[in-house]
């Protein structure tokens, strides 16, 4: 498949299928799907260890996120997609795509709250080791968009903009959702073309620069259990609900104009700085240790003498085997009489 950039004289050429062994395929979609989720596990997995989590239990977490986040990316899309589904098991064939990001994170959170229950491992430091490994996973997946030539959005004519013969065809045969819900889309054709916006490519760019923010304030000036995971939320939210605006894919509530996920961005947004601010005023009022977790440099606990560094300065200021010994010495011979 080729596709043009309004920057370029030449087309991409692109391939969907990664794979082909006889009627086995391996679509790129799911390839940078799992490629993005292998690299959020490993820097997960080195986090869990500085942060010195059980591993072994954080697997069980891993493993109950995934199917939720699996579980939960599907019905979410099936449930505001209904009439794309022609018969039951059309529910299940994932590989086709059809997953929906904020589905798939809420099942996860679920999967893995369930699962930090039963394991009695902090919720909400889970959450901010989790809300830097999402934006890894979302950063690459979101080119699988762009294998398929999915999750594009309205006309452009910024350098950027893209057509393919795909994108063509999206629009021409969804004309009439577009007319319901008052969007204006045209197709164009390979020798007149109409570009659209690339808003896979600005999803991803804007959530690999929010895990580069994220894991800056984490270093520097992360204070209390919950904090990054809010700030993931308001990223994250904040970008979704513009960019929302401009897909020409979007899941309806009914009938409405009323995009789901732009709802649910601006929703997200809302109550994550809402919280944010709530908790970190309590934190200056009152601030606490991180459970299981060292001290972290910016925050004001980190300029108070913890436990461990108390022990490690009497230890420092305590005699050493050979002072003692040198004492002991000392009182057993008796003094020279002087000459």
């Amino acid at each position: 498949m080729d596709v043009y950039f309004r920057m370029f004289n030449s087309p991409v050429t692109i391939n969907s299928v990664a794979l082909e062994i006889g009627n086995f395929t391996i679509q790129w979609y799911g390839v940078l799907i799992a490629f993005g989720f292998l690299l959020a596990v490993l820097f997960g997995g080195r986090m869990a260890y500085k942060w010195k989590m059980n591993l072994d239990k954080m697997v069980d977490v891993l493993i109950g996120g995934t199917i939720g986040g699996v579980v939960g990316a599907r019905l979410y899309y099936v449930l505001f997609n209904l009439s794309a589904m022609d018969n039951f098991f059309d529910i299940f064939r994932i590989w086709e795509g059809g997953l929906a990001i904020y589905g798939g994170i809420i099942g996860g959170l679920l999967g893995a709250f369930i699962v930090t229950r039963f394991n009695k491992l902090n919720f909400l430091n889970l959450m901010d080791l989790a809300g830097m490994s999402f934006l890894i996973g979302q950063g690459i997946g979101r080119w699988g968009n762009f294998t398929n030539q999915e999750a594009f959005g309205s006309n452009t004519t910024l350098p950027w903009g893209m057509w393919s013969q795909a994108t063509a065809n999206y629009i021409t045969v969804n004309q009439d959702m577009f007319s319901q819900h008052g969007i204006e889309a045209v197709a164009g054709t390979v020798l007149d073309r109409a570009y659209v916006h690339p808003t896979f490519l600005y999803e991803s760019l804007w959530v690999l620069l929010g895990f580069g923010l994220l894991y800056l304030f984490c270093r520097k000036w992360r204070s209390f259990s919950g904090q990054l995971i809010l700030l993931y939320g308001m990223w994250y939210g904040a970008g979704r609900f513009f960019i929302e605006g401009l897909r020409l894919d979007p899941l309806f509530i009914g009938s409405s104009n009323v995009r789901v996920s732009q709802l649910l961005s601006g929703l997200l947004v809302l109550g994550c700085a809402a919280a944010f601010v709530y908790f970190t005023l309590q934190f200056k009022k009152n601030p606490k240790p991180i459970e299981g977790i060292d001290f972290f440099p910016g925050s004001p606990v980190a300029a108070e003498e913890t436990p461990e560094e108390v022990s490690v300065e009497a230890d420092a200021n305590a005699p050493t085997q050979e002072e003692v010994v040198d004492e002991e010495t000392a009182e057993e011979v008796p003094d020279e009489p002087i000459a």
